[in-house]
C-alpha cells in the first residue's frame, strides 16, 4: 500500500474524455481536496495531443495544460515499476502515475485500444495500493466493460445526477363548451388550475363533441392557434406537435425555442421553413445555421464560417443541404399543380433553386470553432445536433446571440454520437431541464416531437432502438 500521510475521502482514475468534457470536471470531483484524482501517464499524452485546433476539446486540452502550469510537486517516488508524482494544484490534490512497462503489446492492437489498456493498467495498479478501492470514471462504455472485467468499480458522468425529467410540454384536458367563450388572452389558471411553466401548450378537448382547441401559453395566458395561417408555408406543418412548433417560431414572443425529436419529425425542414416566412416578413435579416457535427472533431481545420455553395458547405452540412433541396422540389410542386402533367424539376434545376435560395434569405453556416469573440444580430438561429453539444460550448453559442436574434436548438437524446458527452451531460438534456422553471430573461417555448414523417423504415428504427 501507498504510504501517504492523508487519507482521502475517495479515489478517483479519470479517462481522457472526463478531462475533454470539461476540464473542471476534476475540480468538481476532487471536492475542494477531499477526494484524489489520479491520472494515468497515457491521459496527458492524449491531451496534449488534443491542444491544437479550435473545436471545445481543444479549447478544454488547452485549459487543462493552463491548469497544471500553476500546481506544485509536493513528491515523487517509485513503487514497484510505477512512478507517482504528487501536485497540489489550488485546493486540488492529482496524483500522476507512470510505468516504466506496459503489459500491453502495442504491436498487435491498434493505438486507441492500446491507450485505453494502458490506462486501466495504472488503474488496477492503483487499486491494489491505494488505502481504499479507486473508481475508475469514463464516458467510454467500452472502457467500462474493460474496467469491469478487471474487477474495477466504474462509472460515469451524469451531470447533476438527476434522471431526465417527464415534463409535459404539451397538455392535454377537458373543457366544457361554454368556456370557449372568450377564451382568448383568459388566465389559464382559470381553466386549469395545476398549470405548470413547462405546459407551453394545450390541446383543449371539448366535451361530448371532436372539436380540440390548440392553444399556447404567454405570460399565463391562452392563445388560441391559427392553424390556417401557420400552414402557409413552404413546409406545412402536418400534426398539431409540427403546428405547435411552428407557432413558436413565427410567434415573435419567443425567443428561444428547444426542441428534442426523433429522427424524421421534421424539425430542421420546419424551422427553415419558419425562418425563410420570418426573412420575407423582414422581422430578421438572415438564417444561420450552427452544427458542431462529429466530423469537425477531427476534421476542425477543414471547416469554418463558409457562406454560399461551396462544396466543404454540403460535406459537412448535410441535413442543412438536405432540407434545403427538399424544399425547393416542394416549391417546385406547388406552383406546378394545377399543370395537366406533372414534370419533376432535375437536379441542376435544384441545385440552382437552393442557390438562389441562400443568397436570397442570407443563409450562412457557423462553426462553433470560430464563434468565440463574435457578436450574432438580427438572424433566425438554428442550432442542430445539440445532443452532440457540451455545455460549454452551448453557453459560448448563446453568449455570441443578442437579443435582436431568434434561436431554435434540435436535438435527439437518441442520436448522440459524440465520445465526450452523453444524455446526462450534453447541453440539449440542460437545456430540457432548465424548462421546468420559469425565466424573467427569455421567453423559452419547449417541445418534443414524437411523430416520425420521414417514412415506415424510419419509424420503424426508432421503435425497434
Amino acid at each position: 500500500m501507498i504510504q501517504n500521510s492523508k487519507i482521502y475521502d475517495k479515489y478517483f482514475v479519470l479517462d481522457t474524455n472526463i478531462i475533454l468534457e470539461d476540464f473542471s470536471n476534476i475540480k468538481n470531483l476532487s471536492e475542494e481536496g477531499k477526494n484524489l484524482i489520479i491520472l494515468p501517464e497515457i491521459v496527458l499524452d492524449e491531451i496534449d495531443s488534443k491542444k491544437s485546433g479550435f473545436e471545445e476539446i481543444n479549447y478544454q486540452a488547452r485549459q487543462f495544460a493552463r491548469f497544471l502550469e500553476d500546481s506544485t510537486i509536493e513528491e515523487s517516488y517509485k513503487v514497484d515499476n510505477c512512478q507517482i508524482i504528487f501536485l497540489e494544484i489550488s485546493s486540488v490534490s492529482i496524483h500522476i502515475i507512470s510505468k516504466s512497462s506496459y503489459e500491453t503489446d502495442t504491436k498487435q492492437i491498434s493505438l486507441n485500444i492500446s491507450n485505453d489498456r494502458k490506462i486501466l493498467e495504472i488503474a488496477s495498479f492503483a487499486n491494489r495500493y491505494y488505502p481504499k478501492t479507486i473508481e475508475f470514471i469514463s464516458n467510454d462504455i467500452m472502457a467500462r466493460v474493460r474496467a469491469t472485467s478487471l474487477n474495477l468499480e466504474t462509472t460515469f458522468l451524469k451531470g447533476d445526477g438527476k434522471e431526465d425529467l417527464a415534463l409535459e410540454y404539451i397538455k392535454e384536458i377537458d373543457i366544457d363548451f361554454e368556456q370557449l367563450e372568450n377564451i382568448e388572452n383568459k388566465n389559464i389558471l382559470d381553466i386549469d388550475e395545476e398549470y405548470l411553466p413547462h405546459n407551453f401548450s394545450y390541446c383543449m378537448n371539448v366535451k361530448n363533441s371532436d372539436q380540440v382547441l390548440l392553444c399556447a401559453i404567454k405570460h399565463g395566458k391562452i392563445n388560441p392557434l391559427d392553424e390556417t395561417m401557420l400552414r402557409e408555408q413552404i413546409i406545412a406543418p402536418l400534426n398539431k406537435e409540427q403546428l405547435f412548433f411552428t407557432n413558436a417560431m413565427l410567434d415573435l414572443y419567443y425567443n428561444i425555442i428547444i426542441v428534442e425529436a426523433k429522427a424524421g419529425s421534421g424539425k430542421t425542414l420546419l424551422a427553415l421553413s419558419s425562418g425563410v416566412k420570418l426573412i420575407r416578413q423582414k422581422n430578421y435579416q438572415r438564417i444561420i445555421y450552427i452544427r458542431n457535427s462529429i466530423e469537425s472533431l477531427d476534421k476542425g481545420e477543414d471547416i469554418g464560417y463558409l457562406p454560399g455553395l461551396e462544396e466543404k458547405f454540403a460535406i459537412y452540412n448535410h441535413p442543412l443541404m438536405d432540407s434545403l433541396k427538399y424544399m425547393a422540389r416542394s416549391e417546385h410542386k406547388k406552383k406546378n399543380t394545377n399543370k395537366k402533367q406533372y414534370i419533376a424539376p432535375t437536379e441542376e434545376e435544384i441545385e440552382e433553386k437552393v442557390s438562389q435560395t441562400i443568397q436570397n434569405y442570407s443563409i450562412e453556416t457557423m462553426w462553433v470553432g470560430e464563434m468565440r469573440g463574435r457578436t450574432l444580430s438580427e438572424a433566425f438561429i438554428i442550432v442542430d445536433e445539440a445532443q452532440n453539444i457540451s455545455n460549454k460550448t452551448m453557453q459560448m453559442i448563446l453568449s455570441r446571440v443578442d437579443s435582436t436574434c431568434k434561436v431554435v436548438i434540435l436535438g435527439s437524446n437518441k442520436q448522440i454520437d459524440n465520445f465526450y458527452v452523453n444524455k446526462y451531460t450534453n447541453s440539449l438534456t440542460t437545456l430540457l431541464k432548465s424548462s421546468s422553471t420559469k425565466s424573467d430573461l427569455v421567453h423559452l417555448y419547449t417541445i418534443k416531437l414524437k411523430k416520425v414523417l420521414r417514412g415506415p423504415i424510419t419509424q420503424w428504427a426508432e421503435s425497434i432502438f
